[in-house]
């Protein structure tokens, strides 16, 4: 492994319940990745989910019948996870693992039907790192296997750091740091979130060289921007309306760089 990611175990063991919720405060990302979930998973079948957090994709996916194991780096985080299984009476239907994404050979041998990392690729800042991450995914797939990877877009982010952290901006090294590396710069600062910024036409091109055939590439925030509250806010049919118009173009290419998240999809090519 070439990058010590013991920073980010710390940052999220200090951010937990933040973390736990954070899907609460992102509803359609939340909405839109089950769409495309609910489209291409199989009806039944195992599932790799890597960077499971405190097991809000998890819960829902043993509910629906899939076999999970549940990976994370963070104990504390898997910790709620167990309990959020426990809480909603599937304790049993998922195994938890601790393990880093890069190393899963030393953890996770099955053959899976699909594999899920909404988070991991986030901060792997070395590129070597996500080919790394991608291969041990493909490795544990099987043939037909799919791949559902969530990024945050360079640009994207940039409606919500405008927002909460305008001070941002007066960092100058920081702010062409991440538009030009799509990281921070070497030494960010203590606590921070450290993260990979993706452009959005890297990413089918990285997985693409770990094997993958691309599915689709989706924005799962198309045209919100920041502003979570306006969709958050809907309900009934009005909410399921906007829903259905943005799923639809959700894998325009102009919705691309303005959404926060990216959502990758492809397949582990049947051979013979």
């Amino acid at each position: 492994m070439n990058d010590d990611l013991s920073d980010i175990v710390d940052f999220y063991n200090s951010e937990l319940e933040h973390e736990h919720t954070r899907l609460e405060r992102h509803q359609l990302e939340y909405e839109l990745t089950w769409r495309y979930l609910e489209r291409y998973l199989p009806e039944r079948g195992s599932i790799l989910e890597i960077g499971a957090a405190t097991g809000v994709y998890t819960v829902e996916l043993a509910r629906r019948g899939y076999q999970v194991t549940a990976v994370d780096m963070t104990e504390k985080l898997l910790q709620r996870c167990r309990e959020n299984l426990s809480a909603h009476g599937m304790q049993n239907q998922a195994r938890l693992v601790i393990a880093d994404v890069r190393q899963l050979d030393q953890f996770v041998a099955d053959e899976y039907d699909a594999a899920l990392l909404m988070g991991p690729l986030y901060h792997l800042v070395l590129e070597v790192d996500r080919k790394t991450a991608l291969g041990q995914v493909y490795e544990r797939l099987r043939p037909g296997g799919l791949i559902f990877s969530a990024f945050i877009s360079r640009y994207g982010i940039l409606g919500d750091l405008m927002k909460k952290m305008p001070e941002w901006i007066e960092n100058q090294a920081e702010v062409w740091s991440v538009l030009e590396l799509g990281r921070d710069p070497e030494n960010p600062r203590k606590g921070a979130f450290r993260g990979y910024f993706a452009d959005p036409a890297e990413v089918a091109p990285l997985h693409e060289s770990a094997g993958f055939e691309t599915l689709v590439l989706a924005a799962v925030e198309p045209a919100i921007s920041a502003d979570d509250e306006s969709y958050n806010q809907l309900y009934g049919a009005r909410r399921r309306l906007w829903l259905d118009l943005l799923y639809k173009i959700s894998a325009q290419p102009s919705s691309l760089g303005a959404s926060r998240h990216l959502l990758y999809i492809g397949k582990k090519p049947i051979t013979g």
